[in-house]
């Protein structure tokens, strides 16, 4: 089974892909964007990293603790702009850099289909 040393690359331009988890090639994810792990994807933490695993394609992952954190927030608060929030205070680092990289990080995991959209946030 192919596995990530790290947060999964990005798969930009897949447009079948994107499609098919709810995204179009012309509306990119947004801040206000609530998110959830499918009934697909299990996940558990160990001392160095997390493993994610699709149950429908086989395939896990690797995150590393940044990513899991990132992780574990959108868990406790599903609109991206709210996890970011969390952990740029929790890390006391600038929440637009962090906003950014869980923007990425959640186009990441949708296209690996381990992550979905529920919404916009109102």
């Amino acid at each position: 089974m192919p596995r990530s040393t790290s947060v999964p690359e990005i798969l930009c331009g897949e447009a079948p892909l994107r499609t098919m988890v709810g995204l179009s090639a012309e509306t990119p994810l947004s801040p206000r964007s609530a998110v959830e792990l499918p009934a697909h994807v299990v996940f558990r933490a160990f001392a160095e990293e997390t493993i994610m695993l699709n149950l429908q394609t086989g395939t896990y992952h690797g995150l590393n603790r940044t990513a899991t954190r990132m992780l574990e927030t959108l868990r406790e608060r599903s609109v991206i702009a709210d996890a970011a929030a969390l952990v740029a205070e929790e890390y006391d680092t600038d929440q637009a850099a962090v906003a950014a990289d869980m923007l990425t990080f959640c186009e990441r995991l949708i296209e690996r289909g381990l992550l979905v959209v529920k919404a916009d946030a109102a």
